[in-house]
């Protein structure tokens, strides 16, 4: 690739980027967008009265980064939780060790790779002179790159040990200093065996009162909830929505509460809703108690092999999760409950003995993704390269000579076409996750991120790497053993396009995830074309943070990084851009667009540090192949002792840290109990239990004070809906402007 053709990749994707958030600092300023770019903040009700500066909101500001950056670690734990902080520490760790490595490897490595042939076979104009392909055999300034591997190594392993360290501690406390959680008392059991003579209710309790009698406080059965239950959850939402509906002047006048069928134009006393009740019956003299509600709804459900078991302690809770329960190890299978805003309850009812089916379906689907993604990443490849695509298309000779053309079509389009196939990754794969059977939402996402983190780092680099040197006519299918030499002649080939793929789907999406693209076109289609009511405040109407996309291109980014420091230093700037924006617009996007509807305890810690020694180990096998076609064997010599180093350090973190990731600790969970036995709290942790989880939750009865066959309470809630209405629609201004005008203070 030519220098002219990143410069003009660059050039598109900096012009892109800035326009986005040139518009994205006005249009969050509108008291219309305040649904979509502070979502979080209304949801809380963080409301407070301004005055309105309506030219204000016209202007582009740049204070909004001034305020992401102000906000302190303590406040984002205490907005997000300790999921967004780790997030945000994978930023700062990147940060750190990337400006270390543009230092070294900038200063450093880039001026021998430039200057080390000057009458080679590379072009002056050519991106491959700042490779170390532009390096001679038995050059002796190879030393040099592997000093600077050593520096980048050991960099990298000091900060990841104080980052395990720091984020190992915020867990604990994050476990010990909470409000006492439910799921510290609860047992998930699944596979309970299946009996003629009784149902798995009493089969749950024999079960339990007769093995932890002592500890064994009650347990919830799980229900069957399949396509029937959906559709019926789906028409109580329906219905609900209807009840908020309050009568109009017209039907005010009427008598009659009866609907019309579509099909027919009859009218029957079954389309009644439920607000419509006899003047005779009483909200207080209701004939069924709370408790036969709860049967009804029951046992209108079957029941399934699946129960949560409340303890008394959380440690009969622990102890009781980590034993075989059984001789047979598929009967009475238990594992730690999820939180109760966490349970996926749709995945509990299916059998125990079906999941290992689930999990080896995925797994190859996943697998026939990954092939047939093979395809446009060979595409991509022949796009990025002019001269084989001139010898298969010839008929676009005539266009690919032109100037511009040839460095958009090497330059950007490749990265753009390969960014594009990705966005349908995400997606799929945490359709896969749910498929697989996880108990919780947060175990669905942190699985969606190990897929997607496993297919962008294959399709991305191994698959381009690969396919590129397939194209240039380098066999890919020989032996294990050629394969670092196969990755050293192809990486520093292929570091061109990875320099352009940052540009492209890492600082164009930045722009776009403040911008929040197609939540603000959702919101304009609702508002303007279907009139929609806006939902702001709502919880269900706020979106989550997207770990699933975010994680695995933060660290894939980091992959290219590590393995193209030594061989192609001049990505490393671009790489620092992208992630010094990406901590501003991270934790503006925290702040006010995302929320947190569960917590992990930074579980994804672990993944990313696995990942970043993989990607070290990687970098230092790539190297060890350049040493050896380089013919300097000291160089070479030197990096496998490196190799195992890096390896003892990570298997010393895997002993020291994780295991605080796996479970909690027995002496954690004891104090915890005698704390809370002595404050007397116990009792009410208990009482609580019994209700949290809840797989079908009560109706809510709010509604029924609206219903009145009065015509002037009906008059007076109507107005009262209005007021409602306008005081919201003034209070989302109010937010706007109030945010807009700090800003522009500060």
């Amino acid at each position: 690739m030519k220098v002219s053709a990143l410069l003009t990749s660059a050039g598109i994707n900096i012009g892109i980027c800035g326009l986005l958030l040139f518009l994205y600092s006005i249009l969050r300023k509108q008291p219309g967008n305040a649904n979509v770019y502070f979502g979080r903040r209304l949801a809380e009700k963080h409301r407070r009265l301004r005055g309105a500066y309506v030219l204000e909101r016209f202007v582009p500001s740049p204070s909004w980064i001034l305020k992401a950056l102000q906000c302190t670690e303590d406040e984002i734990l205490a907005v997000a939780g300790l999921d967004a902080v780790v997030f945000l520490r994978i930023l700062v760790f990147s940060i750190r060790i990337f400006s270390i490595a543009a230092v070294v490897c900038v200063f450093g490595i880039l001026p021998l790779n430039y200057f080390g042939q000057k009458g080679g076979e590379i072009a002056h104009n050519s991106l491959e002179r700042f490779t170390i392909g532009n390096v001679p055999i038995k050059s002796r300034w190879l030393w040099v790159h592997c000093l600077s591997l050593y520096i980048v190594s050991i960099s990298a392993c000091v900060l990841l040990y104080h980052e395990y360290k720091r984020i190992s501690r915020m867990r604990l406390i994050h476990i010990t200093h909470s409000t006492p959680k439910p799921s510290h008392f609860t047992v998930l059991v699944r596979g309970i065996p299946k009996s003629k003579e009784e149902s798995f209710d009493e089969t749950v309790t024999n079960f339990f009162t007769k093995y932890y009698a002592s500890s064994y406080l009650s347990h919830q059965m799980v229900y069957k909830a399949g396509k029937v239950q959906k559709m019926l959850s789906g028409a109580e939402k329906v219905c609900r929505k209807f009840m908020h509906v309050r009568p109009t002047k017209m039907e005010k006048k009427l008598k009659a509460s009866l609907y019309r069928c579509g099909l027919c134009g009859c009218s029957s006393n079954s389309f009644q809703l439920v607000r419509y009740l006899k003047p005779n019956v009483k909200k207080t003299d209701s004939a069924i108690s709370d408790g036969a509600v709860k049967d009804e709804v029951l046992s209108q459900h079957k029941e399934c092999g699946s129960a949560f078991i409340f303890f008394k302690t959380r440690y009969a809770a622990l102890v009781t999760s980590s034993l075989l329960q059984t001789s047979t190890p598929m009967a009475f299978v238990p594992s730690p409950a999820p939180e109760p805003d966490d349970v996926y309850w749709s995945n509990l009812w299916l059998p125990y003995r079906q999941l290992w089916l689930r999990r080896i379906g995925t797994l190859l689907v996943s697998l026939v993704c990954v092939l047939l993604f093979l395809f446009p990443v060979t595409f991509v490849q022949g796009l990025s390269q002019l001269d084989s695509l001139q010898k298969k298309f010839p008929f676009l000779k005539g266009v690919l000579k032109m100037k511009y053309v040839s460095q958009v079509v090497t330059g950007y389009l490749p990265s753009v076409i390969l960014m594009l196939f990705l966005l349908s990754i995400p997606p799929l794969m945490m359709l896969l996750s749910a498929l697989e059977g996880p108990v919780s939402h947060s175990t669905r996402k942190k699985s969606a991120v190990s897929k997607v983190l496993y297919f962008t780092i294959w399709n991305v680099f191994f698959a381009n790497v690969l396919s590129g040197t397939v194209i240039t006519q380098i066999n890919v299918l020989s032996s294990p053993k050629d394969i670092p030499m196969q990755l050293a002649r192809a990486v520093p080939g292929q570091a061109t396009f990875f320099i352009t793929y940052v540009l492209t789907s890492g600082w164009a999406s930045l722009s776009t995830e403040a911008m929040q693209l197609f939540p603000l076109l959702w919101n304009a289609i609702k508002k303007y074309l279907l009139r929609w009511k806006a939902e702001a405040g709502e919880p269900d109407s706020v979106p989550s943070f997207p770990y699933h996309t975010e994680i695995p291109k933060l660290l894939l980014f980091g992959l290219l990084g590590f393995t193209c420091s030594i061989l192609a230093p001049l990505i490393l700037p671009f790489l620092l851009i992208y992630f010094f924006l990406g901590f501003v617009v991270y934790r503006n996007q925290i702040l006010n667009v995302y929320c947190s509807r569960y917590e992990t305890g930074g579980l994804m810690w672990p993944t990313v540090h696995n990942t970043t020694i993989f990607s070290l180990v990687l970098t230092q096998i790539i190297s060890l192949g350049v040493f050896g076609l380089k013919e300097s064997p000291v160089s070479a010599g030197f990096v496998i002792p490196l190799i195992i180093l890096t390896l003892l350090f990570n298997e010393y973190c895997r002993q020291r840290f994780h295991p605080l990731f796996k479970t909690f600790s027995a002496q954690d969970m004891i104090e915890m109990d005698r704390e809370d036995e002595e404050s007397g709290r116990m009792e009410q942790i208990h009482e609580r239990l019994q209700m949290v989880y809840c797989q079908f939750p009560p109706e809510n009865s709010e509604d029924d004070s609206h219903d009145s066959s009065d015509i002037e309470g009906g008059a007076s809630t109507s107005k009262k809906h209005n007021e409602e209405q306008s005081i919201e629609i003034s209070k989302k201004e109010e937010i706007s402007i109030e945010i807009s005008k700090k800003e522009d203070v500060n």
